[in-house]
Formats: structure tokens, C-alpha cells, sequence
């Protein structure tokens, strides 16, 4: 019988031979990223963790129908809860609870309209309607309370003047909202932003104030 004694060197190098075709296999069948799909890939990781929340809002001079659809697609996508809020801006002369019928029909009337897109998308939306001294002020309240993750409005069209779109709440907003805000301002010529219809806003003027009770 022949005792075989295996050579040290041999054995190193036979164990290193294997070693390199091992990680020449491995590299073969997982290539290196690069820089930019590293980067793609954190960031649709981010903001998998980020949107959990959003808030579409509504006033009578925030009009965040053209935004509806992209909301929508967004919340759905990001599996995020999507709520549709109308601000109603009470005036100092009221108390802040005062009835304010015209008002609170017309929030009814968006926020059922929200409602009907996100069925048709098969997308859950929330609603709710909340009073405050003014718009600013009840978006980021509201942003709080419901610890909202990205605010989504359109462009806010203040009293009878339309040329400008980003009026001094949209600085606001932005500036102290404890979350992302994404301002969408429809181009004249823009086909991405379609607002859906909403009749009742085309037809009605603006709702008068209430009286003071």
C-alpha cells in the first residue's frame, strides 16, 4: 500500500487556483454597478421609506384639480394613504366656528369629485375639510396632525387677480411645512397636468361670507 503525501505548495496553490476562478465566476454573474444605478437605487429606496402620506389640498383659491391624477398615480405607486383636504378660511369678523353653508357645500363638492377619481384608479382617498384664519395656517396644521410626508397642491389664485399663480401662502407653505410641498402651476399649453371636470366651480361665483352669528 502506497501512502500519497500531499505537497504543502501544491495544495496552496491548487486552493488559490480555485479561489480566483471562484471570484471570476462570482463576478461574472454579479457585474459591479455603477455609480449612477447605486445612486437609483438608494433614492427608490429613500423614497419607498419617505412617502407614506400625502395631502392634496383645496380652498377657494388653491385649485388642485389638475394635481388629482398625479396624486393619485403617486400615492398608488408609493402604496402612500392620499387625503384631500379643503381649507375653508374663515374671517376674523366670524367666529371660527360659525356656519358657513356655502362654503362647506362647495368643499363637499370637491372633495366628492377626489373621491370618484380615486375609485376610478383604485385608489383609497381620504377626505377631510378644516377651518382656519387663513389657508397657510390650515395646511400646516393639518400637515401636523396628520404627520404628512408631502404636500401636493396647485396654484393659488388670490382674490380676482389670476396673474399670479404663487401668491403669498404658497411662500408660506413651503417655507414652514414640516414635509416636501410639490406646487403644480398648469402651462397654457401643458397636456401632463389635465384637470378633470368639475362643474360646480365653474358655475357657481364666489361664495359670499357668512354673517356673523
Amino acid at each position: 500500500m502506497t501512502l500519497i503525501v500531499p505537497n504543502p505548495i501544491g495544495a496552496s496553490i491548487a486552493l488559490a487556483e480555485l479561489v480566483a476562478i471562484s471570484a471570476t465566476l462570482y463576478w461574472m454573474l454579479h457585474p459591479p454597478t455603477t455609480a449612477s444605478e447605486r445612486a437609483a437605487t438608494e433614492t427608490e429606496r429613500d423614497v419607498s421609506e419617505i412617502i407614506g402620506s400625502i395631502i392634496i389640498v383645496f380652498s377657494q383659491e388653491i385649485h388642485s384639480e389638475h394635481m388629482l391624477s398625479l396624486a393619485v398615480r403617486l400615492a398608488r405607486r408609493e402604496r402612500a394613504e392620499l387625503l384631500a383636504a379643503y381649507i375653508i378660511e374663515v374671517p376674523h369678523t366670524l367666529p371660527l366656528e360659525a356656519e358657513m353653508e356655502l362654503e362647506h357645500r362647495e368643499a363637499l363638492g370637491v372633495l366628492q369629485v377626489a373621491e370618484s377619481i380615486g375609485r376610478k384608479n383604485n385608489v383609497e382617498i381620504k377626505t377631510d375639510i378644516s377651518r382656519a384664519r387663513n389657508v397657510a395656517q390650515g395646511v400646516l396644521e393639518l400637515a401636523k396632525r396628520k404627520d404628512a410626508h408631502l404636500i401636493v397642491l396647485g396654484g393659488y389664485r388670490e382674490g380676482k387677480y389670476s396673474g399670479a399663480p404663487m401668491a403669498r401662502a404658497i411662500e408660506v407653505i413651503a417655507a414652514q411645512a414640516p414635509c416636501d410641498v410639490l406646487i403644480g402651476i398648469q402651462g397654457n399649453k401643458g397636456k401632463i397636468l389635465t384637470p378633470p371636470s368639475i362643474e360646480h366651480r365653474a358655475k357657481s361665483p364666489r361664495s359670499p361670507r357668512a354673517t356673523p352669528t
